[in-house]
């Protein structure tokens, strides 16, 4: 549907993550007359979320995670705003801000991103008890590291890993508490999970599969001192982090009457049911079709595609937003995954009419794993330890070549350094033996 593209317009833009940023830009390079106003309480400009765990470790500053420079800003006459918004009057079309004052919209972004799930724990709410997502949350952890000898982790993922991993470059035991019974089965295969499991156990992180927790105690300060496990196991610590998964960030929303569910409702233009108010990114919820789970996106990658079509749409285009063949990409400490289009993944029942051919190298911790539909054609690709274009990847998969193509080319597709040593002709060995 074209949207009608008022004059003269305010648009204020509630987040400066990926999503809010890409969305301003793209809106700026289609028209250069709208107010655009981006607001954020957590940073007054943009920078990478997820070299988050980068500036723990010392490897990089603030200023190298911001990909445009101050002025950037000002050359695109995109206003920042820096203030924690209290309360939205949609009636009023009115940003109210915590430290006082407001801000005036003709069309309202919102783009709040997520935050770390609890879930009724006792003792969630204790200091030295927080989750990794922004630079508030950064700025705690350091605070308090001095005090740490030992960190528990709750929940597995990649958010849980890159904080296991930057706890235990400062030299801090850590342990990660993971519920599934292979770690992050509900995101990959059952001998993938259990090779990342290896793999964090091998790094001198302790891993406790199956394990959940059932409660975090405090000190006399109120300060979090141990946790006790489902089990009934007490582990003294002096960090907890919470990284069972993220949920919409919508709590602004509270007191106003837009539709929400677990994310802000829109459609696939990604506009509310306020006609003057729209939504992208993390906090987003996309209603599909009836019989269907409507969608939240919570990637980087993902983001920054909403944005894009958001931007259109914005400036009166007719688009709608299509994801397009899935995937996703990720580092457990030393070892590097990429996964393109459907992979089922252990935790969740298994679709009917795929099948999977797997190889792996055990001694190396490499895997590589095509699935297949009941014609033959490949429809997913999974990949550990070693590097497969994705351009290429996803070129199978909406070609619907068979599994006999996609051996035959299978070289095409790798894009390790030079010098590594290749291995696609084991793996068409063992996939061809898989097959017969």
């Amino acid at each position: 549907m074209l949207f009608k593209r008022p004059q003269n317009r305010h648009v204020v833009i509630l987040g400066n993550g990926i999503a809010g940023v890409t969305t301003a830009l793209a809106l700026r390079r289609r028209d250069r007359k709208a107010r655009i106003t981006i607001v954020s309480g957590e940073t007054e400009y943009f920078y990478s979320r997820p070299a988050l765990m980068y500036l723990y470790m010392g490897h990089m500053r603030l200023q190298n995670t911001q990909p445009y420079e101050p002025k950037f800003w000002r050359q695109r006459d995109i206003n920042l705003h820096k203030g924690w918004v209290e309360r939205i009057d949609l009636s009023a079309h009115r940003l109210m801000f915590s430290e006082g004052g407001s801000l005036d919209f003709d069309q309202l972004v919102i783009a709040t991103g997520s935050q770390p799930n609890k879930f009724g724990w006792p003792g969630q709410d204790l200091k030295r008890v927080h989750g990794l997502y922004s630079l508030q949350d950064l700025a705690s952890l350091e605070a308090i590291s001095d005090q740490i000898k030992h960190a528990v982790i709750v929940g597995g993922g990649l958010i849980g890993i890159e904080l296991a991993e930057m706890l235990h470059s400062r030299g801090k035991k850590v342990t990660i508490l993971s519920r599934e019974q292979t770690y992050w089965d509900n995101a990959m295969p059952r001998e993938e999970s259990v090779m990342v499991g290896d793999v964090i156990n091998a790094g001198g992180i302790e891993l406790r599969s199956g394990t959940e927790l059932k409660e975090i105690q405090g000190d006399a300060e109120g300060r979090a001192c141990a946790v006790v496990t489902g089990a009934g196991d007490r582990i003294e610590c002096q960090f907890v982090g919470l990284t069972a998964g993220v949920r919409p960030n919508i709590g602004v929303l509270k007191d106003s009457k837009l539709p929400t569910g677990r994310g802000v409702l829109c459609d696939f233009n990604f506009r509310t049911q306020d006609e003057d108010v729209f939504t992208c990114g993390d906090c987003a919820e996309i209603v599909t079709p009836e019989g269907e789970r409507n969608r939240i996106e919570q990637l980087w990658y993902t983001g920054k595609m909403h944005g894009e079509v958001l931007g259109a749409v914005l400036a009166g285009e007719d688009v709608s937003y299509d994801r397009g063949i899935w995937f996703n990409s990720a580092k457990f400490l030393d070892l590097e995954w990429h996964t393109y289009g459907q992979v089922p993944p252990a935790g969740f029942p298994q679709p009917p009419g795929l099948r999977s051919v797997y190889w792996e190298n055990k001694a190396r911790r490499l895997a590589f794993r095509l699935v297949l539909d009941t014609d033959g054609a490949v429809v997913g690709v999974n990949a550990m330890g070693i590097r497969y274009r994705h351009r290429v990847c996803e070129r199978w998969i909406a070609e619907k070549r068979p599994l006999d193509y996609v051996l035959s080319h299978l070289s095409e597709g790798n894009f390790d350094p030079e010098f590594y040593r290749r291995y696609e002709a084991e793996i068409v060995g063992t996939f061809q033996e898989q097959s017969r």
